[in-house]
């Protein structure tokens, strides 16, 4: 193996965790923010050098490729510009008294512990070892959900660790089912968790255990992408815990199971006797997608208002993907990408509107433009971009989806942009409430760094404007492997 790619790949799993210990024990808020942002930084660039090194070869527990690299460099790309973000806005939370500094040590603690959950998931090759960082990951954003220690984010921590738990529970199953597939091929032992080894046999495998196999993989990991009617514990995570968390749900954790997910569609696929994994994902996106957009009419609070709308777009990913072929994944994969950039950006806004005004109450929250206009107009921006207007990322990303659904399956073409126009009228009519109209609230200045939401904004413009060529073909080899 590459000595540069072995210790590239261990940076991104070791950086986290060290950071992680030696949070836990740091005193003073100011020293732990910027070791917390410091670590992030380190990871990403140690993402980046994938790039430019030779990768290691697959081996027993690791590996890394063409599809995980795409998730592991947006990961901490994201997980980088919300620890910026973190950083005043926990600030806030410790002067109004919120948060404790002991609190904050732990809340510093799990960031990077969570962090070390969701690459580890990413680079795992082990579908055993990729179960349990999933698990991991949802832990930490578990106690990070109920840090306020108030009844409702207890609540909603609670409720996201019970439905959790279900749902991992189902993953287990699933994945012990593939391994009872792939013992009378592979034998016993590990090889026969090993995700490489397992797509090179997986034609020779029982169709039955893997038909069994995929439903509960489906169900388990469909619940943390938060799929209707799994999603249940989603909205309360997003409105109870701290914005950043917020944030990292929507952008980073919702993409780990989503990922779990697409390694178990690609294995299923490779079996001809097996049930198409395409037809269950279309079904469970759009029903998903409308689910959202219909309840995105009856929030009233603007977290909740965010949650949901990350709910409509998993559906609209798990829909791309489902349908399959080398323009829907294409497109699946870019409104990935495009959703974790925009929709962080927009939290990263909802976090300092509701510091500021005090509350997240739609109906207290108005003329924003006015009082804060580079508040006022990011969300306006990211609300935009994520209704799926031009000339942003989304509006490309949704085109391709549409266009390649029209042209394979008009009907549900139609039931898409239904479903796709819903929501655009519930997300402008809460828009220009709370952005336009008579100020109302808190007029005080906000001392925040709006640096990550307009860096996570120029990124979705820009995509919407134009992708290098590079780019293009990256994800048209990635489209093609997912078949």
């Amino acid at each position: 193996m590459n000595i540069a790619s072995f210790d590239s790949v261990a940076a991104i799993l070791v950086i986290p965790i060290g950071s992680a210990a030696l949070l836990a024990v740091l005193p003073g808020y100011r020293l732990t923010a910027r070791l917390n942002v410091v670590a992030s930084l380190a990871t990403f660039l140690s993402a980046l050098s994938l790039f430019v090194i030779e990768r290691p070869p697959p081996g027993p527990y690791v590996l890394v490729d063409d599809l995980n690299i795409v998730f592991i460099v947006l990961n901490t790309f994201v997980g980088f510009t919300t620890s910026i973000f973190s950083a005043s806005y926990i600030a806030h939370e410790l002067e109004t008294g919120r948060l404790t500094p002991v609190y904050l040590r732990f809340y510093h603690a799990m960031y990077q512990t969570m962090m070390f959950g969701m690459n580890l998931a990413f680079v795992s090759n082990n579908i055993g070892l990729m179960w349990v960082a999933v698990e991991i990951a949802t832990l930490t954003t578990v106690l990070m959900v109920g840090i306020y220690r108030t009844h409702a984010a207890l609540e909603a921590a609670w409720k996201y660790f019970i439905l959790g738990s279900v749902g991992i529970a189902f993953a287990l199953f699933g994945t012990i089912l593939v391994y009872m597939a792939a013992r009378p091929v592979m034998g016993e032992g590990q090889d026969g968790m090993v995700w490489t080894l397992l797509i090179q046999h997986a034609a020779n495998f029982d169709p039955a255990l893997l038909n069994v196999a995929f439903i509960f993989l489906l169900l388990g990991y469909g619940t943390k992408v938060g799929l209707a009617p799994l999603h249940a514990w989603l909205p309360d995570a997003h409105a109870e815990g701290p914005t950043p968390i917020s944030a990292v749900l929507s952008g980073l954790l919702l993409n780990v199971a989503l990922y779990a997910l697409l390694r178990f569609k690609i294995l299923l696929a490779a079996n001809p006797a097996a049930i198409a994994p395409g037809p269950l994902m279309v079904t469970m996106g759009l029903i998903s997608l409308l689910f959202a957009a219909f309840m995105l009419y009856r929030r009233r609070d603007i977290k909740r208002l965010f949650a949901y709308s990350s709910i409509e777009h998993m559906g609209i990913i798990v829909f791309a993907f489902g349908m399959g072929g080398p323009l829907a994944n294409f497109a699946g994969l870019l409104h990935m990408v495009m959703h974790s950039l925009t929709k962080s950006a927009i939290f990263y806004a909802v976090g300092h509107i509701s510091q500021i005004k005090g509350t997240q109450r739609i109906s207290r929250i108005r003329g924003l433009t006015a009082t804060h206009p580079a508040l006022g107009w990011g969300l306006v921006t990211g609300v935009v971009a994520i209704a799926g207007l031009p000339p942003l990322g989304i509006f490309m990303s949704e085109f391709l989806v549409v266009s390649s659904t029209f042209a394979r399956q008009p009907l549900l073409a139609i039931v898409l942009v239904f479903g796709l126009l819903l929501a655009f009228g519930a997300l402008t009519l809460r828009l220009t409430s709370v952005a336009f109209g008579e100020p109302r609230g808190s007029t005080k200045s906000a001392e925040a760094s709006y640096v990550p939401m307009f860096a996570h904004l120029s990124l979705v413009l820009i995509a919407g404007l134009y992708l290098p060529a590079p780019l293009v073909t990256w994800f048209q080899h990635v489209a093609r492997l997912l078949g």
